[in-house]
């Protein structure tokens, strides 16, 4: 690739394989936290609501530490790496911290309509993972459907996936 050229942006099929190959790797991330959590703290199952709001806080936090590190350390995570994709900001550079934080927060307008879906109908588990799931595509494919073919938090922070 020349110096002059534009990263080309990868498109859903390579993002759906980095998604499914990040969410492997997170399974892992998320079973070490949880389990220390709570063992440290000894709690056992059935939590009380207290208790599975914090373990859910720490995930949260714990997730978005792993890509707040990885994406300003070179802009990949493992995954990213696997599929040769990377973050870079509007100047084709590195992301800082902020922009990282904020770009992991405003990703999870993927999970959006899935998540109001759950919160406000309460169906059985099979009808709310079919809302997670067509909620997720939905905002994944009108993310990935302009001419750019970056996700709408990229969009929205003027950062982008790039292949190597």
């Amino acid at each position: 690739m020349s110096a002059h050229s534009t990263p080309r942006p990868p498109g859903l099929l390579l993002r759906l394989a980095a998604m499914t190959y990040e969410a492997v790797l997170l399974f892992g991330v998320v079973f070490i936290v949880g389990y220390l959590v709570l063992a440290l703290a000894q709690w056992t199952y059935p939590l009380q609501d207290r208790q599975r709001w914090t373990l859910q806080a720490v995930l949260f936090v714990a997730i978005g530490a792993y890509f707040v590190w990885c994406w300003t350390r070179g802009g990949q995570t493992l995954a990213m790496k696997t599929w040769r994709l990377r973050v870079v900001g509007p100047d084709g550079g590195p992301i800082g911290w902020r922009t990282a934080v904020l770009r992991y927060l405003l990703a999870w307008h993927l999970f959006a309509p899935g998540i109001a879906y759950v919160t406000l109908f309460r169906t059985h588990a099979a009808g709310d993972v079919a809302a997670f799931a067509l909620g997720f595509f939905a905002m994944l494919a009108l993310g990935v459907a302009g001419r750019d073919r970056q996700l709408l938090h990229d969009r929205w922070l003027g950062t982008r996936v790039v292949r190597e």
